[in-house]
């Protein structure tokens, strides 16, 4: 039996809201019926059409431009460029049982970007092992792990992010270069550690505790708190101090030593993040891809001291509720997703608290490509009144 969160809020958005805005000026012409729909929420709103509803669980994705969240009667609902939603933030749908339910993004808690139209609602993937305690997305790959620790993957091989020793690479006709995706879930059964001479040595015993994806790569945290990562290797994300591609889970070897393991792991769309044993926040890969990229973690200087309840990552933002704050950056193009408010910095490079969140306990948030997501907890009548305070953002009355 899977131990849900036990959390319990009013759910906040801000940034995008229309999916065919994000990079242009106005709304397309044929988007021209929802225009106002396109307006981006450049400060924390509540979500007017889940009004009265307490929620337990909010989740999105870096390569993700929909959302999910659990409320605290489980059922699931969703809203999102997502069939068979026409336009970003106008439809929802609910589901009952949400445990037994996938769509390449499950239910159990992740999000991705593929669609098909075929599956335009969810569908049961092929597997018949041992109970799914855990998912994660990657753009165009998935991975499940078992109550045992063993991890599976499937879809996309390119880079070797699915974990199999092969970016599946072929050459198909006019010379163009395909990819054999796998189609079933099928268990990554090799972890490595390359030694300072270049020898690659096997790591046996691994028994996974949480996995993360991001566009292209994966990131896994073991039963001895050890971090390994595979996928594409550019901008320095799988931490190796170098950027080659890897094909199966590679050890990361800073957090292979007493005392200086790892707790939680978060992946980027480039970029990654730990948090240690002691409570320090470690970052590797790139936010700005312009900019130098970080080849292997190290400390987030703007972070130390604070203590960390979550922390999600969308295209190129950050987003932390940590301590009574909720902590946000990223570099420019923004959408509203750092949350800093109307007439207000877009962007910032460093890590900024979220005035408009003050007084605002922020239990849990999520980020997707270029929208963020918060549930803000509502226990006291002083939490409500102040919850109440913010504006209310509402598609339904706005179609």
């Amino acid at each position: 039996k899977l131990e849900g969160s036990k959390f319990k809020g009013q759910l906040l958005i801000f940034g995008a809201t229309n999916w065919d805005l994000i990079g242009r000026k106005e709304v397309p012409k044929q988007q021209a019926a929802y225009r106002n729909l396109g307006q981006n929420l450049w400060g924390p709103h509540r979500y007017g059409c889940l009004s009265g509803v307490q929620v337990r669980t909010v989740v999105s994705g870096p390569c993700a431009a929909h959302s999910l969240l659990i409320t605290t009667e489980g059922k699931l609902w969703s809203w999102g460029e997502w069939p068979p939603c026409s336009h970003h933030g106008s439809c929802f749908m609910e589901w009952a049982s949400p445990e037994s339910k996938t769509y390449q993004s499950f239910c159990l808690e992740a999000c991705p970007t593929n669609r098909t139209p075929e599956h335009a609602g969810s569908v049961n993937i092929m597997y018949n092992g041992q109970p799914i305690t855990k998912v994660a997305c990657g753009a165009e790959f998935s991975m499940v792990m078992d109550c045992k620790g063993n991890l599976y993957s499937f879809g996309c091989p390119e880079y070797g992010q699915l974990g199999h020793n092969s970016d599946g690479k072929f050459i198909a006709r006019a010379q163009r270069i395909e990819f054999d995706c796998e189609l079933v879930p099928r268990r990554v059964a090799i972890f490595i550690e390359k030694t300072k001479d270049g020898q690659i040595l096997p790591v046996p015993n691994v028994v996974v505790r949480a996995v993360a994806c991001g566009a292209n790569h994966t990131l896994v945290l073991d039963s001895q708190k050890r971090v390994f990562s595979w996928g594409f290797g550019g901008y320095g994300r799988l931490g190796h101090a170098e950027q080659r591609d890897e094909m199966v889970p590679r050890l990361v070897k800073l957090f292979d030593f007493p005392g200086r393991g790892a707790a939680q792991i978060y992946a980027g769309y480039t970029c990654s993040f730990a948090i240690s044993e002691t409570g320090g926040l470690f970052f590797w890969g790139a936010t700005n891809t312009s900019r130098d990229s970080t080849m292997y973690p190290k400390t987030v200087q703007d972070l130390c001291g604070w203590k960390i309840r979550s922390l999600a990552c969308g295209k190129s933002s950050i987003i932390v509720a940590a301590d009574e704050s909720t902590i946000s950056w990223g570099p420019s193009p923004t959408f509203g997703e750092l949350g800093y408010g109307d007439h207000k910095p877009k962007s910032s490079t460093s890590a900024q608290e979220v005035k408009t969140l003050d007084g605002i306990y922020v239990e849990q948030v999520a980020m997707g490509y270029s929208h963020s997501l918060a549930i803000a907890r509502v226990e006291s009548e002083a939490e409500s009144e102040k919850a109440k305070k913010l504006p209310e953002y509402n598609p339904r009355t706005l179609l």
